[in-house]
C-alpha cells in the first residue's frame, strides 16, 4: 500500500485513523467547530434533562424523593453547564479526552439514579435510557470509544439499577437487555459510518491540497527553468552582460523611445586593446578572467538606463540614451581611465588593460541602430590605427566608405 495511502487508513472499529499524527492533525482541524457543538448539544441536553423535573414532581409530589431527584438534575445540569461553557470559551485547540467525556457519564448516572428514585416509571425511563443511548452516539461530538465507553455504562448500570431496585423479572430483563444492545448497535455503527465518512472526506480534501501545492511547486520550478532559460538566451555565459542579440533587441527600443522624444542617442564599441597578446601569454583562462574584469567595469561606469553588452569576442558594445556626443565621450573617457586602474593578478603584474573606444552620436529621427553601430565601429578602427588607448567620437550618422580592416 502507498505511504499516502497507509498515513489515511481508517481503523475499521474507531473510525479514526490507524496514523496517530494524522489523526491528531484531523482532530485539530475540526477542534473548532467540534468546540462550538459540543457546547450547545450539552447545554440542550442539560435543559432536557432539568426540565424532567417536572414529571417526577407530578409522579412523585413534595416527597423525600422527588427532592433527591430535583438535587440530581440541578447537580448534573450545573455540571453539564459548567462543561459547556469552559469547552467554549477556554476549550482551546487542544482536545481534553476526560473534558468532553464528562457529561456523558454525569448524564448517565444522572438516568441510573432515577431507577431507585422512581421504579415505578421503569417503562418510560427504559425509552429514556434507548434515546440517551442514540443521543450519546449521534447528539453530543466525541470520538466513538469515548461515547461507546458511556454507553456501555449507561445501558449495564441502568439494567442492574432495574433489577435491583425495579425486581424486574428475567425474561422482562432479557427484553430489555436485547433493546438496549440494539440501541446501542445502531448507535455505535451510525457513527463509526460518520466518522469514517468524515476522515474519508478529509483525507480527499489534505490530498487535493497536497495535489496543489505540488502542482504550485511544479510550476514554480517551471518558472525558474523559464527564468534559466530566458537568462540563458539573453546573457553572455562568461561576462553575464546581455548577449549580441539580446542587446541588439533593447538598443533598438532605446533608439525608438529617443527619436519619439527627439532626445540625443550614443553608442559605443569598445575593444579589449591586444587581447590576442594576452590570450598567448597567459593563457585563455587569464584572457577570459581580464574580460570579465573589463565587463564589471565597463558596466559600474554606466548609469542605469544604459545598455550593454558582449558584442563578440573582446568586443563590448553600449548604447546611452539621452546623451549627446559631448556626454558620451565624458562616459567613454572615464571608463577608459577605470579600466587603467584595474588591478590584475600578480602573475599579470606587468600587464597594462586598456580598451579603445569608438562613439557614434545621433538625433536624427531616420538614424537607424545598424547605421550607427557601423559608424561607431569605423571609429573604434581609427583609434585602433591611431595609436589605442584612446576615444574616437563622430556625431554624423551619414554613411562613410568602407574602412579597412586592421589587426586588433
Amino acid at each position: 500500500m502507498p505511504l499516502q495511502k497507509q498515513q489515511y487508513q481508517v481503523h475499521r472499529l474507531t473510525g479514526q485513523f490507524c496514523d496517530t499524527s494524522r489523526e491528531l492533525m484531523y482532530r485539530r482541524s475540526i477542534q473548532e467547530s467540534v468546540r462550538l457543538e459540543f457546547s450547545f448539544a450539552v447545554s440542550v441536553a442539560a435543559c432536557v434533562f432539568g426540565m424532567f423535573a417536572i414529571a417526577d414532581y407530578y409522579l412523585l409530589g413534595l416527597t423525600r424523593e422527588f427532592y433527591l431527584l430535583l438535587t440530581m438534575r440541578i447537580v448534573v445540569v450545573s455540571i453539564c453547564l459548567l462543561v459547556a461553557l469552559v469547552v467554549r470559551r477556554w476549550g482551546g485547540n487542544d482536545y481534553r479526552a476526560w473534558l468532553h467525556a464528562l457529561p456523558l457519564w454525569v448524564f448517565a448516572t444522572g438516568i441510573i439514579l432515577i431507577v431507585p428514585l422512581r421504579p415505578e416509571s421503569l417503562p418510560t425511563q427504559i425509552t429514556a435510557v434507548v434515546v440517551a443511548t442514540m443521543a450519546f452516539y449521534l447528539l453530543i461530538p466525541n470520538p466513538l470509544t469515548v461515547v461507546t465507553a458511556a454507553s456501555l455504562y449507561l445501558n449495564i448500570g441502568f439494567l442492574v439499577a432495574a433489577v435491583l431496585f425495579a425486581s424486574l423479572a428475567p425474561i422482562a430483563t432479557l427484553l430489555v437487555a436485547l433493546l438496549l444492545i440494539m440501541g446501542s448497535v445502531v448507535g455505535f455503527f451510525a457513527l463509526l459510518r460518520l466518522e469514517c465518512l468524515q476522515r474519508k472526506q478529509y483525507a480527499l480534501l489534505q490530498e487535493e491540497r497536497e495535489n496543489n501545492d505540488q502542482l504550485h511547486k511544479e510550476i514554480a520550478h517551471r518558472k525558474s527553468l523559464e527564468e534559466q532559460l530566458r537568462v540563458v538566451a539573453e546573457q553572455d555565459e562568461l561576462t553575464s552582460l546581455n548577449n549580441r542579440g539580446h542587446f541588439i533587441k533593447l538598443a533598438k527600443d532605446l533608439l525608438q523611445h529617443s527619436q519619439s522624444h527627439k532626445a540625443p542617442f550614443s553608442l559605443f564599441m569598445i575593444d579589449v586593446d591586444h587581447f590576442k597578446h594576452i590570450n598567448d601569454t597567459w593563457g585563455h583562462s587569464h584572457g577570459d578572467w581580464v574580460l570579465t574584469k573589463i565587463a564589471e567595469v565597463c558596466a559600474e561606469s554606466l548609469r542605469p538606463t544604459d545598455v550593454i553588452g558582449r558584442f563578440g569576442g573582446e568586443e563590448f558594445v553600449v548604447a546611452l540614451p539621452d546623451t549627446g556626443s559631448g556626454d558620451a565621450q565624458l562616459v567613454a573617457e572615464r571608463l577608459k581611465k577605470k579600466v587603467a586602474e584595474l588591478s590584475l593578478t600578480e602573475e599579470m603584474g606587468k600587464l597594462r588593460p586598456s580598451v579603445t573606444v569608438g562613439v557614434a552620436a545621433t538625433d536624427s529621427e531616420k538614424a537607424d541602430l545598424e547605421s550607427l553601430i557601423k559608424r561607431a565601429d569605423e571609429m573604434l578602427y581609427v583609434g585602433k590605427r591611431g595609436g589605442r588607448n584612446q576615444v574616437v567620437v563622430c556625431s554624423d550618422v551619414v554613411e562613410a566608405p568602407d574602412s579597412p580592416v586592421g589587426n586588433k
